[in-house]
């Protein structure tokens, strides 16, 4: 698909995601190696959005994987539809058996037709005429149990049901896993992956990305979103604002007719930027006027 690093950045770019060269380098090589990407960083940095983006540039479905505490192989790679199962052993009991012996009975319940395809097992379907993009996200809210069950996917690309044998993909998904780091994630795991660290954007990258996202944005308005959050994510906070909080921040002030900021509009809107009271109570006031007045000085 992709004949080089700039190639990936540029069709990236293209979709309004701007990829630095350490995650296009990584990306490049995951899709000419076939091999898993793990996506690590803060929340709100675009981790996500690069397994969205691929679908839309490759064309072609995206499959995601929600990971939760609880998590297991019924919800992730398949279960069994009981309750057809259920009415087709009442079926057989009303019509005498059917003919069937008990060993060929089970072996007819335990088949393709009673099979429910969870996310993981879908996305190695080999009917699939082209690769899918498979997005395992929030690795690490699940339990660290549920890892193991993706080891035999993420080395092989194949799944192992005892009762019908190994599904093997005839297109290996470009597979995306993210974390965010709320605990460390098996070394066994990410030695199957390549293995890339999101950071939040430098200030010429969030302005590109603001001005793409949100370009109905005064532009000075826009550069002094920018200054402010960048100044903000250098404070001691409970969770600092991502991405995804300075586009929601840009797109509020300018429903509200924004031109510029002032203290009494940042204090009147921080939730947008910070979800803990505690953050918030800390920013509010003589601290966000300082951080505004050192944005205004540079």
């Amino acid at each position: 698909m992709f004949d080089s690093i700039d190639a990936v950045r540029d069709a990236l770019a293209d979709r309004g995601y701007f990829a630095d060269p350490d995650l296009a380098t990584s990306l490049f090589l995951a899709l000419k190696m076939e091999k898993a990407l793990f996506l690590e960083g803060e929340p709100g940095v675009g981790k996500t959005d690069v397994a969205r983006v691929l679908s839309e540039i490759l064309d072609t479905p995206l499959i995601r994987l929600q990971c939760y505490e609880g998590l297991d192989l019924t919800q992730a790679v398949y279960e069994w539809d009981y309750p057809r199962q259920l009415l087709a052993i009442q079926m057989r009991s009303g019509n005498g058996g059917s003919g069937h012996s008990a060993g060929e009975a089970a072996a007819d319940l335990f088949s393709e037709e009673y099979l429910l395809r969870r996310p993981l097992l879908r996305a190695i379907d080999r009917s699939r005429e082209k690769a899918p993009v498979l997005l395992i996200d929030e690795l690490d809210r699940a339990d660290e149990e549920f890892e193991a069950f993706l080891f035999e996917l993420l080395g092989e690309f194949q799944i192992t049901i005892p009762e019908l044998g190994t599904y093997e993909a005839k297109h290996r998904p470009v597979t995306i896993v993210t974390s965010n780091r709320t605990r460390e994630i098996h070394d066994a795991l990410k030695r199957r992956c390549i293995y890339q660290w999101i950071d939040y954007p430098e200030s010429d990258r969030e302005l590109e990305i603001l001005r793409r996202k949100v370009p109905e944005a005064p532009e000075a308005l826009t550069r002094r979103i920018v200054d402010f959050v960048q100044r903000l994510r250098g404070l001691e906070l409970y969770k600092r604002p991502g991405v995804s909080e300075s586009l929601d921040w840009a797109r509020a002030l300018t429903h509200l007719g924004a031109d510029r900021l002032d203290g009494a509009l940042v204090d009147r809107t921080l939730g947008f930027l910070l979800k803990y009271q505690d953050d918030v109570e800390a920013v509010r006031g003589p601290r966000a006027e300082a951080l505004l007045e050192e944005a205004a000085a540079e």
